[in-house]
């Protein structure tokens, strides 16, 4: 059992006791539980971990290699890199996102990425909670989709025989345009059959939208996902940006969690008018992801909870746009819902997910709320303790392992 002592909770102090992985008891009295590791907690608030839903974590260590570009350019080259990767730079890649995560407060991430196994591990050694997917991504080559169905069938059994986290493993579809019909309705149907999530990219670009219009019919890229059945509360859609009103309804509709970008929506140049207001009033479960760090080019989740926040204020002119209580909630329970892991906020009973935040510097001195000046104010640098699951993942901003991990990272870095 640990208790965290003298914590500010939501503005006020509180005690709270996590034992076997949970929230066991919140209080604002002193508490004193016999065995417990005390931890002292003054001048430090808690928050919940934060839940980045749309990532490729092993890419971080393609940062900053393709600058410029327009997202169909900028695929183009990185595919030419990807097709040399192996399981190790996966890996390592993947231990070197977890670094980044935590550092920022990450305490779960749906990835999307090549030898998800081995993401999976990693992420498992650092202690975070992983969401891995199975892709398909066929190029409308029949026989690649035929081996690619074949390949999610056997990793799907490794998944049960291995007796992987409920909830930790998914289906992704790439995209409209990278994926074949039959690969498409096949993985979902594969999904929902077992219970699966279904992770994917959807409506990134305005050149997304217009072929598939051309290709379908008319069709929006959600117009034809809806046709092919996938569309569902199972479903987790990266991007939805460029979005007519019909599209927006049909996301509401089937209670899609549709996954904001910003950081990436940005630098790609795909847009930056994310519909937030009409998901939400829609029905939509609104989240938000970092995307991987080869295009966004980080993993902290508060640089990006304050650039969509600014953003909606921004091109809506109206700065009561995107109220900093939904904010949070897009960054956190939005996303645990989405997944269905009970986390994502601190209450009696919930996942022992959090982060401790120093409240003593200069971004905290004001009486303005630690949620606002952590947004706002401060960076990433303020939060030094996470945890997940009740154990320590982080403790003074230290994390065991780095310098290994660091090493081996520019090893298999040097080897591409």
């Amino acid at each position: 059992m640990i208790l965290l002592k003298n914590v500010l909770l939501s503005g006020h102090p509180a005690n709270i006791a996590v034992e076997a992985g949970r929230i066991a008891r919140i209080s604002e009295e002193p508490l004193h539980l016999p065995g417990a590791e005390e931890v002292d907690c003054s001048g430090k608030a808690v928050i919940p971990g934060f839940v980045n839903m749309h990532t490729h974590a092993a890419m971080i260590l393609l940062r900053g290699i393709h600058e410029d570009l327009a997202l169909y350019d900028w695929l183009s080259n990185i595919w030419k890199i990807e097709a040399g990767l192996d399981r190790d730079f996966i890996y390592w890649g993947s231990k070197v996102a977890c670094l980044e995560m935590i550092r920022s407060g990450t305490t779960t991430f749906n990835d999307q990425y090549w030898y998800c196994p081995h993401t999976r591990r990693a992420a498992l050694e650092m202690g975070l909670r992983p969401v891995v997917s199975f892709i398909f991504l066929d190029s409308h080559d029949r026989e690649l989709a035929r081996r690619q169905r074949e390949a999610c069938h056997r990793l799907y059994e490794r998944t049960v025989s291995e007796g992987w986290e409920p909830g930790s493993f998914a289906i992704s579809i790439h995209s409209v345009y990278t994926v074949s019909e039959e690969n498409i309705v096949w993985a979902n149907r594969f999904a929902v059959d077992r219970g699966l999530k279904v992770h994917l990219h959807l409506a990134e670009t305005p050149q997304e939208d217009a072929d598939c219009r051309k290709a379908h019919d008319g069709l929006s890229p959600t117009a034809w996902f809806e046709r092919l059945g996938v569309l569902g509360p199972h479903v987790i859609a990266a991007h939805s940006l460029n979005l007519d009103d019909d599209d927006i309804y049909t996301l509401g509709k089937r209670q899609v969690s549709c996954v904001h970008n910003i950081n990436s929506n940005l630098k790609l140049a795909s847009g930056f008018r994310f519909r937030y207001n009409e998901l939400r009033d829609a029905g939509a479960n609104v989240c938000i992801g970092t995307d991987g760090a080869a295009s966004s080019n980080n993993l902290d989740m508060l640089e990006h909870m304050k650039n969509t926040a600014l953003l909606q204020k921004a091109w809506r002119g109206n700065p009561a746009e995107m109220p900093l209580r939904e904010l949070m909630d897009c960054a956190t329970v939005h996303g645990a819902r989405a997944l269905g892991f009970d986390t994502g906020v601190i209450r009696e009973g919930a996942l022992a997910d959090l982060s401790l935040v120093d409240i003593t510097g200069t971004a905290f001195l004001s009486p303005g709320s630690v949620e606002a000046n952590l947004v706002y104010a401060a960076h990433s640098d303020v939060i030094t303790d996470v945890m997940v699951g009740g154990r320590w993942v982080m403790q003074g901003r230290r994390i065991p392992g780095e310098e290994e991990i660091l090493r081996n990272a520019r090893k298999v870095l040097s080897q591409i």
